[in-house]
């Protein structure tokens, strides 16, 4: 079993513990590839082509500027502890013991528009590149086109022995994946919410329920889908009517 999760806009790098040795990115050719690109553009062109403010593209234009591989080590930090977006704050990873972390390490992968995709214990430096942005990299027309093939190549290979995997990544970041290559099931928990007595996915709530839901996964050590539907965290409860196969729709 795989968890598959985007990564966050919300950074920090400040120094924290951690109980995993530190290890490269996997597709360091492949990064390299698309920084050289992403320093070329200005700080205007970065606004322009990532949709933000100019302050966000004075800042990543910096970070373009000072991005080289291989890391030092005072400028990289692992990306589990990296990103503290929704996700990963309701991840609880401040809780994690020695054992939490390595079960972390071995079912969680990060999907990245920069990275391809991360292992937990990856080092990683500071940026920001959407998988949706449509930046041309060397013949493939966006980012979608540049990492398809290797990322669902590489997570064939991970999967090989697995039962199911488990997206709880966003569909922006998961329509990376070939899924006609996938295997196996892909179960895809989904969460609503009851207002006016229809339920429907409410996005905020959604992205802290996904981080609760590896929580419950890691410290519990969960290795079934029966085990999955047992989530109760937040009200939440699994709604057997309203899910499929695939799809493990809970509400509250």
């Amino acid at each position: 079993m795989k968890i598959l999760l985007s990564p966050a806009k919300k950074l920090d790098f400040s120094e924290e513990k951690t109980f995993l040795v530190s290890t490269n990115i996997s597709f360091s050719t492949k990064s390299i590839e698309i920084m050289n690109y992403l320093s070329s553009y200005s700080a205007l062109e970065l606004s322009e082509l990532m949709k933000v403010s100019t302050n966000i593209a004075i800042l990543n234009k910096e970070r373009n500027e000072n991005w080289i591989f291989p890391f030092s080590q005072s400028k990289s930090k692992q990306a589990l502890l990296s990103f503290k977006g929704e996700v990963f704050q309701n991840m609880k990873i401040n809780e994690f013991d020695k054992e939490d972390f390595e079960y972390a390490n071995n079912k969680l992968r990060i999907l990245s528009g920069l990275y391809g995709y991360l292992s937990p214990s990856d080092v990683i430096m500071p940026y920001r590149l959407e998988m949706g942005t449509k930046i041309k990299v060397g013949e493939s027309k966006n980012l979608y086109e540049f990492w398809k093939n290797t990322l669902t190549n590489s997570l064939v290979k991970e999967i090989s022995t697995d039962g199911f995997l488990i997206n709880l990544a966003s569909e922006e970041y998961f329509k990376v994946i070939d899924k006609s290559k996938i295997n196996i099931p892909i179960i895809t928990p989904v969460f609503k919410d009851v207002k006016n007595g229809k339920s429907r996915v409410v996005s905020f709530f959604a992205k802290r329920a996904r981080g609760e839901m590896c929580n419950f996964i890691i410290k519990n050590k969960i290795n079934s889908i029966e085990e999955i539907k047992q989530f109760n965290r937040n009200n939440y409860n699994f709604s057997e009517e309203e899910s499929t196969a695939n799809n493990l729709v809970f509400i509250r």
